[in-house]
């Protein structure tokens, strides 16, 4: 299978899934909004959240390299770059444009630069278990629903929960978007990308199975 044909195929696959964990956020958002909790709490969440998000992140990236090749210094690198640049842009980067697009008072953070030592650690923790352990199943479930909640919470850092009532159909095609493209590249194409030949027999779902 070529690498678009993959990419297109990992997509569709992991579409239903991505909408599921999309629809969580908007069930989230509306307890949320009914308890009307204050900006600190959300920023509180966010960075719990965004932290494992990249520990999964390079967990599943990391694994999936060791299933094609054995050179330990490639995966770390791919899962230090993939966990760190691709978390970071569906967790900050996808909900500040959603967020912005719609005209809220949404600022840009960046926790690999205000947070540096938090975001090394977590990817150094991922990419340690990723060597070791080739599993990727639940890792990668649980990378899709941390990239959602950490989505949203990115959001409402920056914006009241109350101010979301009216906003509140759109936060699903935001969520979808922020997390379908980037998990999907993060966990399976991107790693393959640096693959070549040998045993690439597999497709990524193959891999994502086991």
């Amino acid at each position: 299978m070529s690498l678009l044909k993959q990419i297109v195929y990992e997509l569709k696959r992991h579409a239903p899934f991505t909408a599921f964990g999309a629809l969580t956020g908007v069930i989230l958002m509306s307890i949320i909004i009914l308890v009307g909790l204050t900006s600190e709490t959300p920023d509180t969440i966010f960075h719990v959240l965004h932290p494992l998000h990249i520990v999964l992140s390079a967990l599943v990236t990391t694994a999936m390299y060791r299933r094609y090749r054995s050179g330990v210094a490639v995966a770390v690198g791919i899962g230090f770059v993939g966990s760190i640049a691709i978390c970071s842009t569906s967790d900050i980067v996808f909900p500040y444009i959603g967020g912005a697009l719609l005209g809220l008072p949404i600022t840009f953070h960046v926790c690999f630069i205000e947070h540096a030592w938090l975001i090394i650690f977590s990817a150094l923790a991922g990419i340690a278990i990723g060597l070791f352990w080739s599993r990727t199943k639940f890792p990668h479930a649980g990378h899709v629903l941390l990239s959602t909640h950490a989505s949203l919470f990115y959001l409402t850092t920056f914006v009241a929960p109350a101010d979301w009532l009216p906003l509140l159909p759109l936060i699903f095609p935001i969520l979808f978007v922020a997390v379908w493209i980037p998990c999907c590249v993060s966990d399976i194409v991107f790693p393959l990308l640096f693959v070549r030949g040998g045993r690439r027999t597999k497709s990524g779902s193959e891999l994502v199975k086991r």
